[in-house]
């Protein structure tokens, strides 16, 4: 019974390690360049146990500092920082206590009047990329020249730029500029792939076309897999136990019985002295 009981705990305790899940840095506004003055809030999302988890950064004046110590004010798993700064421009990402670390976000802070709003996230082969350079004080639709890497790609009349299907050739170092109102800092734009799916074997093809049928089974195929080495090493220990127990109480039984016997020689010396 108490093998079952301890069988059933460290299954449990398995299956909820595995299925808490990562957190994630998000940045709202979602842009990788801000305005000095501006407000701005990350928060660790996807993760089962938020309190877990907290915002630090590295920066140019400060290594691996924690949100709510010597900046912004942290609540539950967000932080928000009411008035950046240039000396704010650095490296955010989310930190558990085991010191596991989430995605990592670039933010740069501008004093000066441009700023390029790119994405602060990675972005997927495939999709289209919005790139706007926006001033501080006047309308966000002025003409703009786009960089990349220190090149010229596109003069626009408007302020915005799209860049259709992206690959893994448009990652790189962008900017921009505005006639009359300087130029933005230079932020990087990574792009990643997507991920790949492996056909079901043709054996089964029948099957996967019922996905409740075959997701329940692929997960306790997975389960009793990853799960045969607990149960393995569990029954080794069991026995090894037992046998230490065994050898441990032998000996006792033993000195037992040669009581018994030295007993038993004595009682027979003294009933031949006796006759």
């Amino acid at each position: 019974m108490e093998e079952t009981c301890l069988l059933q705990l460290l299954f449990l305790t398995f299956l909820l390690i595995h299925t808490t899940n990562q957190a994630h840095l998000t940045v709202n506004p979602s842009s990788s360049q801000l305005f000095q003055d501006q407000s701005v809030i990350l928060r660790c999302d996807g993760g089962n146990n938020y309190d877990g988890w907290t915002l630090r950064r590295t920066t140019a004046k400060q290594h691996r500092t924690q949100c709510g110590a010597q900046w912004g004010r942290s609540s539950d798993s967000s932080c928000k920082i009411n008035t950046m700064m240039p000396w704010d421009s650095g490296v955010y990402w989310c930190e558990s206590r085991e010191g596991a670390i989430s995605n990592m976000v670039n933010l740069t802070v501008s004093g000066g009047s441009v700023i390029l709003q790119s994405p602060v996230l990675p972005v997927m082969e495939g999709d289209d990329v919005t790139l706007l350079c926006q001033t501080k004080t006047t309308p966000s639709n002025l003409p703009a020249a786009f960089y990349k890497d220190g090149s010229l790609i596109r003069n626009r009349t408007t302020g915005h730029m799209t860049i259709r299907n992206v690959s893994r050739s448009d990652e790189g170092l962008y900017k921009c500029d505005i006639s009359g109102h300087r130029e933005s800092p230079s932020s990087w734009i990574t792009v990643t792939g997507r991920p790949t799916t492996t056909a079901p074997p043709t054996t089964f093809t029948n099957l996967s076309s019922d996905s409740s049928f075959l997701q329940p089974e692929l997960r306790l195929l997975i389960h009793l897999v990853v799960f045969c080495p607990y149960f393995i090493s569990t029954l080794l220990m069991v026995s090894l136990y037992r046998r230490r127990a065994t050898v441990i109480t032998a000996p006792p039984a033993q000195a037992g019985q040669r009581s018994a016997e030295e007993f038993y020689d004595i009682e027979a010396v003294t009933s031949e002295h006796h006759l």
